[in-house]
């Protein structure tokens, strides 16, 4: 076979392929409209994935005038955008190839194709489709802008799509229409019981009694309006939410019926050690629980109106004792403790704790580290163990006055040696814990008189200043001032002091020993208990005022008693009207008293300075007394009465040595008249 022919057979594919690459070229070419729009011709099928690169390359004639196609080619890439690769391929013919240039470009090889070449044919492919995209997305967004815009007028003025407000939907509703299908669903829940359930224990609740009603203000301000957030209202079509309900919370009301159901806790029952009789008994702890208050009320506000059942939280009560703890309390302390006696040895003597004793007076307690301690019940066991060494013990005794042919002389105090029992019983753990050595010794301590003997003489008591006798009682009355005599024997009044009956003898009541007896009541006769202390009154406010001792207060009975000086005498009232004086010496004075079944004297002991002379006025304004008829009986004490009159008494206080009048002072006392009682 000839070239020649060779060749003229490979001519048409030659001539096809250049014709190809036009085609392709052109069918990309970009032309001038008449708006001067690029409008870029559409090949038939075009892969938006195709690679360019990858393309085959088609193989060009190379031409006669190689050094203008060459310049050509320059201008197309660099020169002016009026010369276009498709216009230089158009300006060559396509059958300029000879078999000379065919065997030269087979033996060459493919022309490798320019890279700009091939971004540009690249560019041109891919700009169409991110046109299309863009017009695509361009489109989208105002067909949504147009839907968001239909739907927010829609739905303007109701209820945001998806709103539940307490399992009940009121979205798409109009406000009017929202709020009464609330009112209608919720008003009422505030008065239904809402089951609660605490723990095992199952109870029931009432909203409005318990302070809680709904705040249809606050509740309607967090539903809201409509949502501008075009996502937001996307998302409505599909998902609800839900909006809590606010209550109104009477505070007090609600911590009230909290309060009641704390008396459901069940409390720790912390471990300890107990006895029954003498055998020690461990008691394990059980942890409690109890309403955990603060949560519970949270949840109550939150969600009563839910109409579902309330399940209140409970916290662990804490246990202050550990289970191991009662372990060793019982071992080491409880078991020895009861295993044998505890002595305790005195001066001559001995103190004994049985078994039996020992379990009475120990306890154990929480030590705050969660263990038990022992404690001991000391007044008992004082009680168990003083008066088995009472004989050992000597009792202090304060310094006495003796008197005899008018003077007065000290009896020495005496100092007592008691047992501290306190400080014996610190010894008792140590004691307790032993299986052996279960004996101690008590300790004993000096103990000094309220009055020594040295304080005595330094008041200086040694004469008769002032005293007093009166009478005319019996019975009953003697009683009461025979008790209250004894308890003022004795008392000691230093410089300065004031002396009170009132404070000094303290209640005078049956449990101190008086009995009832006669007074006088609004003028008429009664009887109280503690009656015809008044006497023993005037007669220490008689001894005292011949003391030269100052007044310090006292108030005179309303009626005259014929016994009693007038307009010196004193009455007194537990708790009301007292008697008071002062020691306004320099020395100390010492009050004595003797007694006999009608009569009673008062003494008052120091030092005698100042003589004393009392002046009795004359009786004036006399009153005359009203007549009570009363029917006859029990009640009705039958008396002549007495008249009423005004009288003064003047005190005049005298130096003892010289005579010198040292005060003069009057008082002036009214008495009330006596009523005519008659029983009818």
């Amino acid at each position: 076979m000839t070239s020649e022919s060779t060749a003229g057979r490979r001519r048409p594919r030659r001539a096809q392929g250049e014709v190809g690459l036009r085609r392709l070229l052109e069918s990309n070419r970009v032309t001038e409209t008449d708006d001067s729009d690029p409008v870029t011709e559409r090949l038939p099928i075009v892969d938006s994935q195709l690679d360019i690169d990858s393309m085959p390359t088609v193989p060009l004639p190379v031409q006669r005038g190689a050094t203008e196609s060459a310049a050509a080619e320059k201008r197309g890439r660099f020169g002016s955008r009026d010369r276009t690769e498709s216009q230089a391929l158009d300006a060559e013919p396509a059958d300029r190839t000879t078999p000379a240039t065919d065997r030269w470009t087979a033996a060459r090889g493919p022309r490798p194709e320019s890279p700009s070449r091939s971004a540009t044919v690249r560019a041109k492919l891919i700009s169409p489709m991110a046109k299309r995209f863009g017009v695509a997305v361009g489109a989208l967004v105002v067909v949504g802008g147009l839907a968001y815009v239909a739907d927010l007028l829609l739905t303007s003025g109701s209820v945001p799509r998806g709103t539940v407000v307490a399992g009940v939907d009121i979205g798409g509703m109009s406000p009017g229409s929202a709020d009464a299908r609330l009112r209608a669903a919720l008003e009422s829940r505030s008065a239904q019981e809402v089951p609660i359930t605490i723990g095992d224990l199952r109870t029931t609740l009432v909203p409005k009694a318990a302070g809680l009603e709904i705040d249809w203000p606050a509740t309607w301000s967090g539903i809201g309006g409509q949502p501008l957030n075009p996502i937001t209202r996307l998302v409505s079509l599909f998902h609800s939410h839900t909006v809590p309900v606010v209550s109104t919370v009477d505070a007090a009301a609600l911590d009230r019926r909290l309060g009641a159901l704390r008396v459901h806790d069940r409390p720790t029952v912390e471990g300890t050690v107990r006895f029954e009789n003498t055998k020690p008994v461990a008691v394990p702890p059980v942890p409690g629980r109890v309403l955990d208050v603060d949560a519970a009320r949270r949840l109550i506000v939150d969600e009563w109106m839910l109409a579902r059942p309330l399940d209140l939280p409970q916290t662990a009560a804490p246990m202050r004792v550990r289970p191991e703890s009662v372990d060793r309390a019982l071992h080491e302390i409880a078991e020895p403790a009861v295993s044998a006696p505890i002595t305790f040895a005195g001066k001559g003597g001995a103190a004994v704790l049985d078994p039996a004793q020992i379990a009475s007076i120990l306890a154990f307690t929480p030590d705050g580290n969660g263990g038990l301690a022992p404690t001991f019940q000391q007044d008992v066991a004082i009680g168990l163990l003083a008066p088995q060494l009472a004989a050992s013990e000597v009792e202090p005794k304060d310094a006495k006055f003796a008197f005899a042919g008018g003077a007065a002389t000290v009896v020495p105090a005496v100092i007592g040696d008691k047992i501290n029992w306190p400080k014996s019983l610190e010894q008792l753990p140590a004691l307790i814990a032993a299986p052996q050595q279960r004996t101690a010794q008590a300790v004993y301590e000096k103990v000094d008189p309220k009055l020594t003997t040295e304080a005595a003489q330094a008041l200086n008591i040694t004469e008769v200043m002032g005293q007093f006798t009166t009478g005319g009682f019996s019975g009953p009355s003697g009683v009461n001032i025979r008790t209250v005599a004894k308890k003022v024997d004795g008392a000691i009044v230093k410089p300065g002091d004031t002396f009170s009956l009132n404070d000094f003898t303290g209640p005078r009541g049956t449990a101190e020993g008086y009995v009832e007896s006669g007074i006088i009541d609004h003028g008429r006769p009664s009887t109280a208990v503690g009656g015809g202390i008044s006497q023993f009154a005037t007669t220490l406010y008689n001894a005292a005022y011949f003391a030269g001792l100052e007044d310090a207060g006292h108030t005179e009975h309303s009626y005259y008693i014929s016994r009693y000086p007038a307009a010196r005498e004193a009455t007194v009232f537990d708790g009301a009207i007292d008697l008071k004086f002062r020691n306004n010496t320099e020395n100390g004075i010492y009050i004595e008293t003797l007694g006999t079944d009608s009569e009673i004297t008062v003494r008052i002991w120091g030092v005698k300075t100042v003589n004393v002379e009392s002046i009795t006025g004359d009786r004036t304004k006399p009153t005359e007394p009203q007549t009570i008829k009363l029917p006859k009986g029990r009640d009705c004490i039958a008396t002549e009465g007495q008249p009423g009159f005004t009288t003064s008494d003047t005190r005049v206080i005298t130096d003892r040595r010289s005579g010198r009048e040292i005060s003069r002072r009057t008082r002036t006392v009214k008495y009330d008249p006596i009523p005519v009682v008659k029983c009818e």
